[in-house]
């Protein structure tokens, strides 16, 4: 059923429009700002191995120009009015976004209206920004914090495109032309496929009113079913070292397959990654840092897509330490798997942990997300006293089926990158 304009539930308001496009908007009282966001549901996951890293090069091709804006106008329209412009890609969505003050939104409205339903998508253009994309590519290689996520995402998924790098490599950036960039514009850059969030000061209805002014609502719709993806398919865990003798460094990623953004675990194995290694306070960074000495970095990280996720550790040491320090990850996992976590720890992680995501959402870009999240991971608005409580209830049973499910050393996947292997 689509919901009507007003439709509202605990703070958020949605509206779809007769083209299909979905309109999501949080009013945020006492700021002067607004968080404006169109979300492309196309990214890396839904790339053929040929052709990886399109969705990313559209991404690029868009801020070269439209019918009536320049490359120049497209950022100066924004930027000279205090306001910020930018775009990523991810693995399911493609982000395009302003944070302008709110008496300034009919402008971002527009531009974003542009960039998406509008880009030129020229030859000449291409030539150019496929360049400033390889360039990109080699950014990522001569830095290794950077390359070893990308080789331990190889290892992990194997051919699944959750394995294949978001950028693209030199080869599939160097083939695509701008036939292959209009196709996926063609399929995936309409109302049907395309998300509108907003957050701070904005109004719904106005908010609405903007769209409609800058043409959201005269778009056509078209095919608006999912783009094609395959189940992910992780590997079994491994271990594999990419000898590079030039680096002063051993890089080290731990990781395995989690659960999806949807699963209730989602919110004890994020207390978990953030006690173990969150913070300066985490047990990593206080045994294979402060009392080791063996790391400037070692950090946990996670993320969860729609039908999975992925949690892991990050640690860098010189050669001559690295096994020591890869030793130690190792027994911290070990601990996890086999104790999880006493009491007092677990209560001072939720402390913690609700501390952590009621800051986030003092950002109106965060509060944004937020409301993008509710279409495109298909999941319920939560107000922040809900997220508070669905931590709060977090036991200690939660807490232990998640480490042993997923914290034990032997079901990592590892991948090194350095002069000495920690295998």
């Amino acid at each position: 059923m689509t919901p009507p304009v007003g439709f509202d539930v605990a703070g958020l308001r949605r509206t779809t429009l007769d083209n299909g496009l979905t309109v999501l908007s949080e009013e945020i009282p006492g700021v002067r700002s607004v968080a404006f966001g169109a979300f492309v549901q196309a990214g890396s996951i839904h790339e053929p191995r040929e052709r990886m890293g399109v969705s990313h090069l559209l991404e690029h091709m868009v801020f070269k120009g439209t019918p009536t804006r320049t490359a120049r106008q497209l950022s100066l329209e924004v930027e000279t009015l205090g306001g910020s412009l930018d775009a990523y890609t991810t693995r399911e969505y493609t982000s395009y976004q302003a944070r302008v003050l709110d008496e300034h939104l009919d402008v971002a409205t527009d531009v974003i209206a542009d960039l998406v339903f509008r880009p030129l998508l020229r030859d000449a253009d291409l030539a150019l920004e496929r360049n400033v994309v390889i360039e990109e590519i080699g950014m990522v290689e001569d830095t290794p914090d950077d390359l070893v996520f990308e080789l331990h995402n190889e290892l992990l998924w194997g051919s699944h495109p959750y394995g294949h790098a978001i950028l693209g490599t030199r080869e599939t950036v160097g083939a695509l032309g701008t036939a292959e960039l209009r196709a996926l514009h063609e399929r995936a850059y309409h109302p049907g496929r395309v998300v509108v969030a907003a957050a701070g000061r904005v109004e719904h209805d106005r908010l609405v009113e903007s769209l409609v002014r800058s043409g959201w609502d005269r778009e056509p719709r078209r095919d608006a079913t999912p783009l094609a993806t395959c189940p992910p398919t992780p590997q079994a865990p491994a271990y594999r070292h990419e000898p590079d003798r030039e680096l002063t460094q051993t890089h080290v990623v731990f990781g395995s397959t989690t659960v999806p953004h949807a699963d209730p675990r989602r919110y004890a194995l994020s207390l978990v990654s953030m006690l173990l290694g969150g913070g300066m306070s985490s047990r990593l960074f206080q045994k294979v840092r402060e009392e080791q000495g063996l790391a400037y970095a070692v950090h946990t990280f996670q993320s969860f897509h729609v039908d999975t996720g992925l949690h892991g550790v990050y640690v860098a040491s010189a050669p001559e330490t690295a096994r020591r320090a890869a030793d130690s990850v190792r027994e911290e996992l070990a601990r996890l798997a086999s104790e999880s976590l006493p009491d007092e720890e677990l209560e001072a992680g939720k402390r913690q942990l609700k501390g952590q995501i009621t800051l986030s959402l003092e950002s109106v870009t965060n509060r944004m997300y937020r409301a993008a999240g509710v279409e495109l991971f298909g999941e319920p608005f939560r107000t922040l006293d809900d997220a508070l409580a669905l931590v709060e209830r977090i036991n200690p049973e939660d807490v232990r089926d998640v480490c042993a499910a997923f914290f034990a050393p032997e079901q990592q996947t590892v991948l090194s990158l350095g002069p000495k292997a920690v295998g």
